[in-house]
């Protein structure tokens, strides 16, 4: 299966093509968050390097947050059209997870982070089953103070990654010895894993109903919500 994954949930862009689990090419950037401007020519690129044209490709997996909005937004759009234009498979996978797929120790929890300000985070704690993630506590944006309640009935160790440094200090003195922080390149979403472990799942069946998945409120839905506190928000924005 040709497969094309990409990743442009927050600072990184990774964008990889696969032949089932073989990478044939694939290109990260963390230098910039000009996803808009580089996402389709990196993509464009990769797939020539590949000797593939865009009809070879049959499936299309994304990171699809949470996440920055822009980029959840970007990549989501990218895939969806991408799988809309060629007739071929679109598979959504957690930001989240993805990230949490660096990580191959069978013996941690697996916390990956992306900071959500002012001592929020987007958050979810795995761990290794077989070889691949399995959810311990699901994706959701939370308060530090309440995440650390959450966690700290766990006696495993716990492995952080990602957006850690707003939140390590506080979650080393309440987790101690049990905390290990992974190093920085372990933060940096990898397109090649993500496109693998979107291989073996089910594709979704409406490709027109593909939304990001933000997790919380944009600031334009919360400040409508704020004029309109009476109102149906359902069909503002849709979202899962």
């Amino acid at each position: 299966m040709k497969i094309l994954a990409i990743d442009t949930s927050n600072r990184p862009l990774s964008v990889a093509v696969m032949d089932d689990s073989h990478l044939l090419a694939q290109t990260t950037l963390t230098t910039h968050r000009k996803h808009a401007e580089f996402l389709m020519p990196v993509i464009e690129d990769l797939v020539k390097k590949s000797d593939l044209t865009p009809e070879d490709l049959q499936r299309v997996v994304v990171a699809c947050g949470p996440g920055s909005y822009t980029g959840i937004r970007m990549a989501v759009t990218a895939a969806k059209t991408i799988a809309q234009t060629l007739g071929i498979e679109l598979v959504m996978v957690s930001s989240l997870l993805t990230l949490a797929l660096n990580i191959q120790q069978p013996d941690v929890l697996i916390n990956p982070i992306f900071d959500g300000r002012n001592q929020n985070m987007f958050t979810g704690l795995y761990r290794n089953k077989n070889g691949r993630p399995e959810t311990v506590i699901d994706d959701q944006h939370i308060n530090l103070t309440d995440w650390l309640n959450l966690i700290k009935k766990y006696d495993q160790k716990i492995l952080i990654l990602g957006d850690t440094d707003s939140f390590k200090d506080d979650m080393k003195a309440a987790l101690g010895d049990q905390l290990i922080i992974a190093d920085q390149l372990a933060g940096i979403p990898n397109a090649a894993l993500l496109g693998e472990y979107g291989m073996a799942l089910k594709a979704v069946t409406n490709v027109d109903a593909v939304v990001p998945r933000y997790l919380r409120l944009t600031k334009a839905e919360a400040d409508w919500k704020k004029l309109h506190p009476n109102e149906d928000t359902h069909d503002y924005v849709e979202k899962i």
